[in-house]
């Protein structure tokens, strides 16, 4: 499958390694081509892999990856363009925070989330909100933690969820240990959840920790 990702940080880097690594063609997205993050990525990644401006990756996919920051999530997604995400599976990475008063804080947060902006900006688009409470590490390589921790999916296209699922299940994720929490609006819960995940990083020290469901 052709898989498009937008962002060359941490994330972006992480699940378009992984994409390439369980046998998909991958290319990376920026605000330009020949960013320079993008292009060390296709030299030590190799021949599935490519790189362009947002338009290119977007076009370029099947399915969509957003690994943006949460702050420019909705002006690289303009960028990316509309026309281009119709009907395509975009998988909503990324998390509201708002560092501009200091502080890391949420916004939109309660009554909104960015999932739902998202959604309500590219109609058209099939958002599904994943992955984003846990590290890059994690996310791609859940056998780096003990237990049957679990990731959680939310969208309001129920094929759009499984796709997602099984894409989840080539990173490691048995699809037991993904939780479907019904539409885009639980987006609020997952990104909220950030800021307890910030304080346990603090209290424990590391960023490699995941929640695991008793039942």
């Amino acid at each position: 499958m052709k898989v498009g990702v937008l962002g060359t940080g941490a994330v972006g880097q992480a699940i378009a390694t992984k994409l390439v690594e369980v046998g998909h063609d991958v290319c990376m997205g920026s605000r330009v081509a020949g960013n320079e993050k993008a292009l060390a990525w296709v030299s030590e990644v190799g021949e599935r892999a490519a790189e362009g401006a947002f338009a290119v990756a977007a076009e370029w996919g099947e399915i969509i990856f957003n690994c943006t920051a949460g702050a420019h999530a909705l002006e690289a997604l303009e960028a990316a363009g509309g026309e281009r995400l119709e009907g395509k599976v975009l998988v909503d990475v990324s998390n509201a925070l708002d560092f501009s008063r200091g502080a890391p804080r949420l916004d939109p947060v309660n009554d909104d989330s960015l999932g739902e902006r998202i959604q309500r900006a590219f109609l058209s688009a099939r958002v599904v909100k994943a992955l984003n409470t846990v590290n890059a590490k994690v996310m791609v390589d859940p056998g780096r933690l003990a237990g049957d921790h679990v990731v959680f999916v939310c969208g309001e296209d129920e094929a759009a969820k499984r796709q997602v699922t099984e894409l989840l299940g080539e990173f490691g994720w048995p699809a037991e240990r993904v939780v479907d929490l019904g539409g885009i609006a639980a987006a609020r819960r997952t990104e909220m959840y950030l800021m307890l995940w910030l304080g346990l990083m603090d209290t424990l020290g590391t960023t490699e920790f995941n929640i695991t469901l008793a039942r």
